[in-house]
């Protein structure tokens, strides 16, 4: 069984930055793809940025040159780098592993970015 912890999400001053985490537990899984999605209230979830396992990445068009995603295989654990933070950032942050069988989910953190 696969778990998804995150961390990192808070509350900050637009051009402030944060830094999110996902850890993936789970014995003998080797993950594929790894992503950050979001959803504002009201809005679909979206892709954020995503990782693969030979670690090409891309990004959705609003966080270009802003955010960085990066991976650590040794500790599962997925990141986002988010710097000069948007109040349209503002959103629920979800973390999401592939592996060979499925993907999983995580519960989500709040990023909330005041103007």
């Amino acid at each position: 069984q696969v778990q998804l912890v995150e961390s990192g999400g808070g509350l900050v001053q637009a051009g402030e930055s944060l830094r999110l985490s996902c850890v993936a537990s789970g014995s003998g899984v080797s993950f594929r793809s790894m992503a950050w999605y979001r959803q504002a209230p009201g809005r679909q979830r979206e892709l954020v940025a995503i990782i693969t396992s030979s670690e090409s990445t891309k990004y959705a068009d609003s966080v270009k040159g802003r955010f960085t995603i990066d991976r650590d295989n040794a500790k599962n654990t997925v990141y986002l780098q988010m710097n000069s933070l948007k109040p349209e950032d503002t959103a629920v942050y979800y973390c999401y592993v592939s592996s060979q069988a499925r993907a999983y989910w995580g519960q989500g953190t709040q990023v909330t970015v005041n103007s």
